[in-house]
């Protein structure tokens, strides 16, 4: 196993006196009392949070682009996204999928695509390197699905230049193996209008006339390998054949059956659409925007209106700059910020506890108006009888609750008042273990979405079409079930402990599908088998604590970025993060290391970083959509984990058990 010691010949080495080997109680307090001031100024006067939920340039690129697209372009809205665009810029000369990453191909020609039609020169020197780079990459030609789906939107390619994806896959039903029912919640909502802007193949406005030919090595109409590997298994080599094979055949199909596929897609479409836009992420939204333009109805139509006002809700204008978000997180980060709070307001030192618990029950009640209780969205198609009871993650997506936002928004209300909110919790449990995959655990907004042969279609080269059980999610729904103790709910809770068991890496750690990484992953599933009851010298424990106290950093933080997605050192990073530092004193803490040197030297790192204003800063990216294709910023993450963290450390010091108590 690669440690942190081995790293380190690789870095300037730096003497572990520096670091801080504790921390005072008062030291603790006040940096509670600061965080907790610092996060409590950020509620909404109705009592939810939300943070900025930032990507990488392919989102604001691609709203550019919509704008030239549809020919609705606000000059200075482009000009701040294009102050964007060239600040995230790498050194390499195009532009990463994460702070401080390398090279992405797409999001470069996505990103100089918007540029150039922004009005950058491209013989400034910032186009004319991302030009270069691009080029040394195999040009634009060699860039993925999306990307050259929006190439062909603006004839830039061909449309043979995008794999086969007929109109009529929305016909097929759960049990075939292409339809969309076997595709998770996202790929669903992106794909429904995108079939729709395939079949119909419409030409955006472009009313300024850009193009980007010089982003290719040879021209389009010369490429006759759009569809290419590497193939991740002779499955691959299989579907390349077969959308071959498929591309004569589409003329062929009755113009009958065309129209009943176009209707299907808007039969889709429609019920879901809302005013969080389809999905209630950018893609989606976009896609749905197009195509309303290319069936030729009115931008002033109601529908096309709350689509395109959808969109408007995700840019964050900073004054000088403005991105637009992929979505955006206020359930996520009121669960999140709420039981950093509670935290803070617990134990015998509980930091302004009576007006914590009044802001608190100013947020449940906010959570229990959003929660989901008369609408079954996609993941009723694999279980029809059950009754709806969770949350989603953004303002307003009634079709497609996740399963953890449900736990962790349960968890709080049933720390806030369980006799108060015991409806809500009751309903959350109820969708919760109805939500539960065949193998014991979880997947994050359907039940089963592991058909893994979709994965090898030329259509998913991102290879992220499916939505199958994670051990972070999984674990989070027993941290909710255990804390409720329910002794019907144990049989449900064994299986998926099970299933946690099968899933821990060699190393001791566990893989983080929805947050960096495998501090994530092992934070998450430490804290459920506290909980859920797990011996804490059981070696499945050992492992990981052992492989947490490896990777801790000289300075006594943990850090671990994105790269750890793309074949990089689990657990490692070149610095500390103070995400990454709260995840791990708390994975050590659920399993009693509260006393340990590695929990004692992680909090004086989180207390010697915090600023004047009771923050963190943090830039690396905390979190994943896609691994190696899609990574996030949670802009909260620095916040309300480190309270959480510190707090927990003074109230277990005042603990008669010394036990944590809670899932979270």
């Amino acid at each position: 196993m690669l440690i942190y010691s081995d790293i380190l010949e690789k870095e300037d080495r730096v003497s572990e006196t520096l670091s801080r080997q504790s921390v005072e109680p008062d030291e603790i307090n006040q940096a509670v009392e600061g965080a907790q001031a610092a996060l409590g100024g950020k509620q909404k006067s109705d009592g939810h949070w939300v943070y900025e939920l930032e990507a990488d340039a392919t989102i604001p690129a691609e709203y550019v682009l919509l704008e030239h697209y549809l020919d609705r372009i606000d000059p200075e809205k482009q000009a701040k996204i294009g102050v964007y665009l060239r600040r995230i810029q790498g050194d390499h000369g195009g532009w990463p999928l994460y702070y401080d990453g390398g090279f992405d191909l797409s999001a470069s020609v996505k990103a100089y695509f918007a540029l150039k039609a922004i009005g950058d020169d491209i013989n400034a020197p910032h186009m004319r390197i991302a030009r270069e780079a691009i080029l040394d990459h195999g040009g634009a030609a060699r860039s993925n699905v999306f990307t050259r789906i929006q190439l062909a939107l603006f004839g830039e390619v061909p449309w043979d230049a995008t794999p086969v994806m007929p109109i009529e896959l929305m016909l097929l039903p759960r049990k075939a193996f292409f339809s969309v029912w076997n595709m998770s919640y996202w790929s669903r909502a992106v794909i429904a209008p995108l079939l729709v802007l395939n079949a119909l193949r419409p030409r955006a406005i472009n009313p300024h006339g850009i193009h980007v030919q010089e982003l290719f090595v040879k021209p389009p109409e010369e490429v006759t390998d759009w569809i290419r590997g590497p193939y991740r298994s002779i499955w691959g080599r299989f579907f390349k054949h077969l959308d071959s094979a498929l591309r004569p055949v589409l003329p062929l199909i009755p113009r009958s059956l065309h129209s009943k596929a176009l209707k299907a897609a808007s039969d889709f479409i429609e019920p879901r659409l809302s005013r969080g836009g389809l999905g209630a992420i950018y893609p989606a939204m976009a896609n749905v925007v197009m195509m309303y333009r290319a069936q030729g109805v009115p931008d002033t139509d109601p529908r096309a209106r709350t689509a395109w006002d959808a969109i408007q809700d995700l840019l964050v204008d900073h004054g000088d700059e403005i991105y637009c978000q992929p979505c955006v997180s206020p359930v996520w980060d009121t669960g999140l910020s709420g039981l950093a709070m509670m935290e803070a307001a617990s134990g015998p030192a509980a930091t302004r506890r009576e007006e914590t618990i009044a802001a608190l029950k100013k947020s449940a009640e906010w959570l229990r108006d959003h929660q989901i209780l008369d609408v079954k969205g996609d993941w009723a198609v694999n279980a029809p009888d059950l009754r709806p009871g969770g949350w989603a993650f953004q303002y307003e997506n009634d079709y497609y609750p996740d399963v953890d936002d449900t736990a962790v928004v349960a968890m709080l209300l049933h720390r806030i008042d369980p006799e108060v909110n015991r409806e809500a919790i009751a309903r959350a449990r109820e969708w919760i273990i109805g939500m539960q995959s065949t193998n014991g655990g979880w997947g994050a907004f359907d039940i089963d979405n592991d058909h893994e042969l979709l994965n090898h279609i030329p259509f998913s080269d991102h290879g992220a079409l499916l939505d199958p059980p994670t051990a972070d999610v999984s674990a989070r729904c027993i941290s909710f079930l255990a804390q409720l103790g329910d002794p019907d709910d144990r049989p449900i809770i064994l299986r998926a402990l099970e299933y946690l068991r099968s899933e821990q890496e060699p190393e001791g750690c566990w893989f983080g599908r929805w947050g960096t990484n495998y501090i994530y992953g092992t934070w998450s599933v430490l804290c459920a088998l506290n909980i859920a009851g797990v011996p804490h010298d059981d070696p499945m424990v050992m492992r990981a604590v052992n492989w947490l106290e490896s990777v801790q950093r000289p300075d006594g933080g943990w850090g671990e970025d994105c790269a750890t997605y793309e074949g990089g050192t689990a657990g490692i990073y070149k610095k500390s993060l103070p995400s990454q530092t709260a995840w791990a004193t708390l994975a050590l803490m659920a399993v009693g290391r509260r006393d340990s040197d590695a929990v004692r030297r992680g909090m004086a790192y989180l207390v010697s970083q915090q600023n004047e204003k009771g923050e963190w800063e943090e830039e690396a990216y905390n979190a994943v959509g896609f691994p190696k294709v899609f990574y996030l910023r949670y802009h909260g993450y620095k916040q309300f984990f480190p309270l959480t963290a510190l707090a927990r450390y003074r109230n277990l010091g005042a603990s008669n058990s010394g036990r944590v108590e809670y899932g979270f």
